[in-house]
């Protein structure tokens, strides 16, 4: 039991590693929760200061979770799969839920594909191409995210990672929709900000 526990722990304090707020403060001096959706995450991120810094924060978010597993498989041999969902799981959370920000962070998608990729590589990648795919072919981030955690339920299922593994993967897909929830509401009432509409407002301001 100590062994779980401190697998989750690591797993949460890595997760707090929030990139998106340390970043834009350092470098633009902002406070990311005070703009765009006040959402402190690479698609905010990207929303607000573009690509290369949403970029940034995305590979970092995606990074501390794969080096959360892969720190605990290093201190624990033989880890079972339901200890590597938990620690991906808790990185997650941390990250959603900050302890040093009252609790309120991001939504946990860069998180949860850098946890597939603690878990298989290939996975990471598969995972990678079906968020871009949706991504494009709907033009709604939300909806991309929406196929990776359904495709690590699925992933889980299939390669037979046990029970309490599925579970934790159906609990980071209902957070992950509980998260979304806002955006899922402007995308009805069309308030959601698209993929390309935040490439063309960037483009302006450069040219």
């Amino acid at each position: 039991m100590d062994r779980y526990i401190i697998v989750a722990l690591i797993g949460y304090l890595f997760g707090c590693l929030q990139w998106s707020y340390i970043l834009t403060r350092i470098i633009k001096g902002k406070d990311i929760r005070s703009l765009g959706m006040g959402n402190p995450g690479a698609s905010n991120t990207v929303a607000v200061f573009g690509w290369k810094m949403g970029a940034a924060v995305g590979i970092l978010d995606i990074l501390k979770a794969t080096i959360s597993i892969l720190l605990i498989r290093y201190i624990f041999r033989n880890l079972d799969m339901s200890a590597i969902y938990l620690n991906g799981f808790a990185v997650i959370l941390g990250h959603n839920y900050p302890f040093f920000m009252g609790f309120k962070g991001g939504k946990g998608t860069a998180s949860t594909v850098g946890m597939i990729y603690g878990i298989d590589y290939r996975l990471g990648l598969l995972g990678m191409l079906i968020v871009l795919v949706i991504t494009v072919a709907t033009d709604y981030i939300v909806l991309g995210t929406m196929g990776l955690v359904i495709f690590l339920i699925i992933a889980t299922a299939y390669l037979e990672h046990g029970k309490l593994s599925l579970i934790f993967a159906v609990l980071i897909a209902l957070q992950s929709a509980y998260k979304h929830r806002e955006n899922f509401k402007r995308i009805v009432h069309g308030g959601e900000v698209s993929l390309r509409s935040t490439f063309k407002s960037k483009k302006k301001q450069s040219d």
